[in-house]
């Protein structure tokens, strides 16, 4: 899946050492609900066990004005099915989630590729409804919802899986369309 500006591909062992560079920022992952990354190997550890699946790509710029960060995989997108969602969702339905690099906020990127990842869901998977949350403390991302067609259901969550689970609570957003 791809655009102009960025490709959403499989993870591969060799991208740890790209993950490891944005995922140890501690900005990063507590506002997705994960635990900052402390060394690459726990990185490569993290590909293999929770990102080596047909349901979570890398996100990867194509070209950048910095020649290092082409072609390195600078966040994550991917579903969860009614299995394994952080909210209850239909056994038909879908929950997207998704982040990027510090460097990389605000530049329109997360927008970009939960697009390309609600046509897939959509044209290829044929989800009933899709699903996403974030943290309330993480408005951005209820703005890159919004821009890509999801709605606030009012609903608050605990998702006690998610690192700050318990003391804080998702807003929950429903795809519309």
């Amino acid at each position: 899946m791809e655009t102009e500006r960025i490709l959403l591909r499989y993870w591969e062992e060799s991208d740890a050492v790209a993950l490891f560079k944005y995922a140890s920022d501690p900005d990063v992952g507590p506002r997705a609900g994960w635990p900052a990354h402390k060394s690459v190997e726990e990185s490569r550890e993290i590909i293999r066990t929770y990102f080596h699946n047909e349901t979570t790509w890398a996100i990867v710029l194509k070209e950048t004005g910095s020649p290092a960060a082409a072609g390195e995989a600078i966040g994550c997108i991917g579903y969860y099915t009614y299995e394994t969602s952080n909210i209850p969702i239909g056994e038909n339905d879908c929950e997207v989630g998704y982040w990027v690099g510090k460097p990389f906020w605000n530049k329109g990127i997360c927008t970009e590729a939960l697009k390309l990842m609600l046509d897939y869901c959509i044209q290829v998977k044929h989800f009933e409804n899709i699903w996403a949350d974030h943290f309330t403390g993480n408005p951005a991302s209820g703005r890159v919802m919004e821009k890509c067609g999801f709605s606030d259901t009012g609903i608050l969550n605990r998702c006690s899986q998610l690192v700050g689970g318990d003391k804080d609570k998702v807003k929950v957003f429903k795809y519309k369309g």
